[in-house]
């Protein structure tokens, strides 16, 4: 297993960055998640940290070198990042629970799994072409699917209806694995990379560029359009290039 990855977050025009970001790997196995803390919410920062530790800290201990059952995996993941979050806010005698969305992918036998919670996206691209992307659970999202909401006042794109650390439990989704190709491209980011740049632009930028380059350009397009008020941007592109069966070379 070979990939080649490169991960960038910037504070925008906001006072802190919430967002975290990170990806750690066995010889067999990879992950790649980012979190983003809500704001409005208390300890958005920490929020977003829980959810990183605790994913990486179940991966370290269940990837041996792989894991057993990915999707048991993510779904666990998740619903132990959630449940920290809760014990976190009890512990500490707050009045409302840190809260964060999550979007992880896991690239194992030369699969590549994903599951997220909230609105920060895993996009996947293909011979120049978006093959999928996760959906948003937002209210803006929802509406769209069931074709409702005609000549209602216009929701806020970022308005969720789930995430982790709410009070009821959350919607986690976990995709059906997609077969990898050589010459894939992953992207994860937040919504202050997503909310500035457009779906063309990020298949062309991952199409046409090294990760690293293709992650710089649209980090800057972001942070230009965002302007002085531009939330947290971050973002993990990731270049699949050599699988473990030779058949899918």
């Amino acid at each position: 297993m070979m990939f080649s990855v490169f991960q960038v977050s910037r504070m925008g025009g906001r006072k802190r960055n919430e967002d975290r970001m990170g990806y750690t790997y066995t010889q067999s196995c990879a992950i790649f998640l980012v979190a983003d803390g809500l704001g409005g919410h208390p300890e958005g920062d920490v929020a977003a940290q829980i959810c990183l530790q605790v994913v990486t800290t179940l991966f370290h201990k269940q990837a041996t070198p792989k894991l057993a059952n990915v999707t048991d995996f993510l779904n666990n993941a998740m619903r132990a990042a959630h449940e920290q979050l809760i014990s976190y806010a009890a512990m500490h005698d707050l009045g409302q629970t840190p809260s964060s969305t999550l979007v992880l992918s896991v690239l194992q036998d030369d699969q590549c799994y994903t599951a997220h919670c909230g609105d920060s996206r895993r996009y996947f691209v293909r011979d120049g072409a978006m093959l999928s992307r996760t959906l948003d659970h937002s209210v803006a999202q929802w509406q769209d699917s069931l074709l409702v909401g005609n000549g209602d006042p216009p929701v806020s794109k970022h308005m969720l209806y789930s995430c982790l650390g709410a009070p009821k439990q959350p919607v986690i989704e976990v995709d059906q694995p997609i077969d990898l190709k050589l010459g894939d491209r992953l992207l994860l980011c937040s919504d202050g990379l997503w909310g500035n740049v457009n779906e063309d632009e990020i298949v062309a930028s991952l199409s046409a560029h090294a990760v690293t380059e293709a992650a710089h350009a649209l980090l800057s397009i972001a942070l230009e359009r965002g302007g002085v008020y531009c939330d947290n941007v971050s973002l993990i592109a990731v270049a699949w290039e050599k699988a473990d069966n030779p058949a899918l070379a």
